[in-house]
């Protein structure tokens, strides 16, 4: 067997070793999401009392007709999808030039700004006065509070600056300028095509950002045809929970309810969580590179 091949007693325990720990840590980390699939179309009452461990039993999709029979629902994803790729597109816009500008070691004022960016990240002015500056900007109840009040995320930023510093030569630029390419030819047609590992990372950082953007949509939307997916499924969850309970509506219809609660608990994680990891496949070979700039270089 080539596992075999011109291996010592020694180095085949320590391999052997090392799989069985990632086997277990694969299995640490996907079953949770297995046992998360099948409780949402299990009994609930055999969750609970967990009888339920790695098969789904009394299979019914109750928590998921429950979800979509709600017109609310369409409107959430609908609602979402727009934040979260006009949301995508507007960050990459403003990040990328920005991280740009800021790794050109000839733009004098560079630290000063880099500094004011991260002094953000430390102090801010807090819930209320942000709540005051979006309502004087108007963007109360609007769609565009998920998209440009806080279109720069600066640990999004650093990452891009770093990338173009470390990864874009710096002759690049020289010999390009001397066919008299600009700096915004230079961004657009040189360091752009070069940087899709970067560009993968952070647009998945802000992908998952939108999409499980709760609070923006909790604080500043008043509108329910306005709200996103998540602050929907949050309702639906808690009436849920109440109906579960009994309450105003009988004790069978209660006990009824209470059968398929966890049901509906669980299959909202399931439509809130698998639309956004269908994205990762694709991105994946950039992502494996991107992920490390930040991490060995600042």
């Amino acid at each position: 067997m080539t596992f075999f091949k011109n291996k010592t007693a020694g180095d085949i325990v320590f391999d052997l070793v090392v799989y069985l720990l990632l086997a277990l840590v694969f299995v640490i980390i996907a079953y949770p999401l297995y046992f998360i699939i099948i409780a949402s179309i299990s009994d609930s009452t055999l969750v609970s009392t967990g009888k339920v461990t790695l098969f789904p039993r009394n299979m019914s999709l109750f928590g998921y007709k429950q979800i979509f029979q709600d017109s609310r629902i369409w409107t959430g994803y609908t609602n979402t999808i727009i934040y979260t790729f006009l949301g995508t597109a507007v960050n990459l816009l403003f990040t990328l030039p920005a991280a740009y500008v800021l790794s050109r070691p000839e733009f004098r004022a560079r630290r000063v700004i880099m500094f004011l960016f991260v002094f953000t990240m430390f102090f801010s002015g807090g819930l209320i006065p942000t709540y005051l500056l979006i309502k004087d900007i108007h963007m109360v109840n609007s769609m565009w509070v998920f998209i440009l009040p806080f279109c720069v995320n600066v640990f999004n930023l650093i990452i891009a600056r770093t990338f173009f510093e470390s990864s874009i030569p710096k002759d690049l630029f020289e010999a390009a300028s001397m066919d008299g390419c600009t700096h915004f030819q230079f961004f657009t047609k040189v360091a752009l095509p070069l940087s899709k590992a970067v560009v993968s990372v952070i647009g998945l950082y802000y992908l998952v950002a939108h999409w499980n953007d709760f609070f923006t949509g909790l604080i500043y939307i008043r509108s329910n045809n306005l709200q996103p997916l998540q602050i929907i499924l949050r309702d639906i969850l808690l009436s849920n929970q109440v109906f579960s309970q009994g309450a105003g509506a009988g004790g069978a219809a209660g006990g009824y309810a209470q059968q398929y609660a966890d049901q509906v608990k669980y299959a909202v994680i399931i439509v809130s969580t698998v639309p956004i990891l269908l994205v990762y496949p694709f991105i994946q070979k950039y992502f494996d590179k991107g992920v490390m700039i930040g991490s060995v270089k600042g």
